[in-house]
């Protein structure tokens, strides 16, 4: 290979300047690089290898940041991080001081709007757009949005929007039939039809055929193929994006630099929203992520040479995988129970239900407000839904989870994966306002396990019920304990672990275990510590609560989520609504008025001072 080119790209005018072959080159570099760095790392892998050409076309045809590119969800933002002077920092993407693996507007001037949900970005671009004109500024605005991301409602509504405000905005529908999983839904079944309308390609085949047997001149040449490229609107009148307002453009070869360069020439000079239809790869050039794209859509550390994930040998079961065997297993003995994903189930262990009972699981795209309410609508009819998903992602459900489950008191059951800190993918996924923003909501109740054996009982527990459920539980392996036949555990009850003098930790999730290595530690300098796995974060074991503000003199409340509103704000509201906090004082230990970033679990808890060693200092301050 000749001269690395790569070494050479410190900002997007050194795109600019490069011809045809070379960009090629770079494209090879480019993934070459990425696959380097997410081998060790881990991160988005598949997404970014898949536009690698179209972020290089988008970067030789538009000027960041004065024109606006927005990535939605930004998983597939690593080119463009490289090309725009991050070349260097990229080897420490998703590690602690390092890049984020999403864009961040406090990251790079190149990024228009920072990201991480899905969905987002023709509503942010149309915004921008509107700001531009207001401000009677020239410049584009760009929204690169995958098909799976269209299976969202705020895209809709952004689309629907943008299509009759009448301002010059580009969509780019980067269609690569996946997001995390397969797609569904009638938009993927849409877009199906425009990749592989046998009547549309057999038309285009044939004329393509009468124009290589024609001699003609150039002028009428490139007349014949602007005629070609329209035979859709023969095939296709009423395409949903021309109905919408659109002008449509597509489908487009995605990993052909100088077609799409082209066409995002061409749609640079039209009048009002353009979208442009992208066909491209997922895991492009890396023969692995091609043939299993999900699983290198976010990946952890692998192999290069065979794509074998790097993994701790006899590694205990994630909370994920034993919450989906255990769901199987109630699904067997419960009829009436039924499963809702929003485009995650292997991420949310969906997938071990999805396989052995597929007449009762529900795929219904990057869709949680509808996975929500479809829930509450399966309940009024007998059902007992279970919704698994991210706790970052039911915050895009807040007010289905209020309106039409709990206001209603129906049994939907939200099992929240990835609560707490879930480490290098940072900000945006962290799933610690899930307490605060839940435990408000009359009706509903919250819990949280200690270790993946409370986790198979909650779940059993929480059918029994028959009331509105939150269940949250970390991202990872779990504690290691050995899972037993699910109990049926007592309503609202916390669990006393030890007992102690003077001093008691009221812990909840993840942090129970650090409560234990705390009062061990507490232990060998003379403290006999009580601990409780608090269990319940709605309702409060209130009884227990109120025996222990008599006989300890202080409390220490421990969780893995924000201060605001958290089970330490409940167990003070509690106290003082009983008039106990003149006789015990409490101090509440959890995440302060901030967004955490991103980096290794260990590091942000240390960050926190909710490491067991932070703790302990913090608790012998206090007691002093």
């Amino acid at each position: 290979m000749s001269e690395n080119i790569l070494a050479g790209i410190d900002s997007p005018e050194d795109v600019k300047k490069l011809n045809t072959k070379e960009l090629k080159q770079l494209a090879q570099e480019l993934r070459q690089y990425i696959i380097e760095v997410v081998s060790k790392n881990g991160g988005h892998l598949a997404p970014s290898l898949g536009v690698v050409e179209l972020t290089l076309a988008l970067h030789r045809v538009f000027s960041t940041p004065k024109d606006k590119i927005i990535f939605d969800v930004g998983h597939q933002s690593y080119v463009h991080k490289i090309i725009t002077g991050r070349r260097e920092k990229f080897k420490i993407l998703r590690q602690y001081g390092g890049l984020s693996g999403f864009p961040k507007r406090t990251e790079s001037e190149h990024d228009a709007f920072g990201t991480g949900h899905s969905s987002t970005s023709i509503s942010a671009a149309l915004g921008m757009a509107v700001g531009r004109d207001l401000h009677k500024e020239d410049g584009h605005v760009v929204a690169v949005i995958g098909d799976g991301a269209m299976t969202g409602g705020l895209a809709f509504e952004g689309l629907n929007d943008a299509g009759i405000a009448n301002k010059n905005l580009i969509v780019i529908l980067n269609d690569n039939e996946m997001s995390i999983d397969k797609n569904v839904g009638a938009m993927s079944e849409y877009l199906s039809a425009l990749r592989t309308g046998e009547v549309y390609n057999s038309v285009k085949d044939t004329l393509a055929k009468l124009l290589k047997s024609m001699d003609v001149g150039d002028d009428l040449l490139h007349f014949v193929k602007r005629l070609k490229g329209s035979v859709k609107y023969l095939i296709v009148p009423n395409s949903l994006f021309e109905e919408l307002g659109y002008t449509y453009l597509g489908p487009v070869d995605g990993h052909d630099i100088n077609t799409l360069t082209d066409v995002l020439e061409g749609a640079k000079k039209l009048h009002g929203p353009v979208l442009i239809h992208v066909l491209t790869k997922k895991g492009k050039g890396y023969e692995p992520a091609e043939k299993n794209p999900n699983s290198f859509h976010g990946t952890g550390p692998f192999e290069i040479a065979t794509g074998k994930k790097i993994v701790a040998e006899n590694a205990v079961p994630s909370y994920t995988e034993v919450f989906g065997k255990a769901l199987v297993a109630e699904g067997k003995a419960n009829s009436e129970i039924v499963t809702i994903t929003a485009a995650m189930p292997e991420g949310t262990g969906l997938n071990y239900f999805a396989q052995a009972l597929p007449d009762r699981y529900f795929d219904v795209g990057i869709a949680e407000q509808h996975a929500v309410t479809m829930a509450a609508g399966m309940a009024a009819n007998g059902l007992r839904p279970v919704v698994a998903v991210y706790s970052s992602f039911l915050q895009r459900a807040y007010d289905n989870v209020l309106h039409d489950v709990c206001l209603q008191n129906l049994p939907v059951i939200f099992c929240l994966d990835r609560s707490g800190l879930v480490g290098d993918d940072g900000s945006t996924h962290h799933g610690v306002f899930d307490l605060s923003f839940l435990r408000n909501i009359p009706n509903l109740k919250i819990l949280s396990p200690k270790d993946e054996n409370e986790l198979v009982s909650m779940l059993h527990s929480a059918i029994v019920w028959k009331c509105p459920v939150a269940i949250r539980y970390p991202r990872g392996s779990g504690v290691g304990v050995p899972v037993e036949k699910p109990q049926l555990l007592l309503y609202g009850k916390a669990e006393e672990l030890r007992q102690g003098e003077k001093l008691c930790l009221w812990a909840i999730g993840s942090m129970v275990q650090t409560a234990l290595q705390v009062a061990d530690e507490l232990q060998a300098e003379g403290m006999n510590v009580g601990v409780v796995n608090m269990r319940c974060a709605k309702p409060l074991d209130e009884m227990l609560l109120l025996s222990h503000a008599q006989k300890y003199s202080h409390i220490v409340t421990l969780e893995e989520g924000v201060l605001s509103g958290g089970v330490g704000s409940a167990v003070l509201e509690c106290l003082n609504k009983n008039g106990m906090l003149a006789n015990c004082q409490v101090l509440n230990l959890g995440i302060g008025d901030e967004f955490v970033p991103h980096g290794a679990k260990n590091i942000l808890l240390k960050n926190l001072q909710l490491d067991s060693e932070s703790i302990v200092q913090r608790i012998r301050n206090w007691l002093k």
